[in-house]
C-alpha cells in the first residue's frame, strides 16, 4: 500500500485546512485509514481514523469538534477537515493505513510520508 499525502501549509489560528490522502496498491488489506502526527521534540500522536468499510470514526481528545475525517471509497483518498487551527496543531501529519481504529502505532502497517501543518498565532 502506497500513501500519499497532501494539503499541509501555513495558516493563522482559528483558520482551516484540509489534508488529503490518497491510497494506492493492496488497499484492501487495511480496514481503516487514519492521520497520525508529530510536533517538534514530542512524540507522534494519534489525531483521527476512520473504518474502510463501515465509516464509523474516531478522535482524539485534542481535536474533537474541530477536525473531520472522511472518506471517498471511489477515490481510495480519505480527507482530514481541521477546523479552528491552534497553534499547538502545528506539526507533521502523517497519513496512515492498518487494523482496527490504527489509534496506536501498532497496529498501523502502512504510514505515508508527512505533510507539514504550521498555524501562526
Amino acid at each position: 500500500v502506497q500513501l500519499q499525502a497532501s494539503g499541509g501549509g501555513l495558516v493563522q489560528a482559528a483558520g482551516s485546512l484540509r489534508l488529503s490522502c490518497a491510497a494506492s496498491g493492496r488497499t484492501f488489506s487495511s480496514n481503516a485509514m487514519g492521520w497520525f502526527r508529530q510536533a517538534p521534540g514530542k512524540e507522534r500522536e494519534f489525531v483521527a481514523s476512520i473504518f474502510w468499510s463501515g465509516g464509523g470514526t474516531y478522535y482524539a481528545d485534542s481535536v474533537k469538534g474541530r477536525f473531520t475525517i472522511s472518506r471517498d471509497k471511489a477515490k481510495n483518498t480519505v480527507l482530514l477537515q481541521m477546523n479552528s487551527l491552534k497553534p499547538e496543531d502545528t506539526a507533521v501529519y502523517y497519513c496512515v493505513a492498518g487494523r482496527g481504529m490504527v489509534s496506536t502505532p501498532r497496529f498501523v502497517d502502512y504510514w505515508g510520508q508527512g505533510t507539514q501543518v504550521t498555524v501562526s498565532s
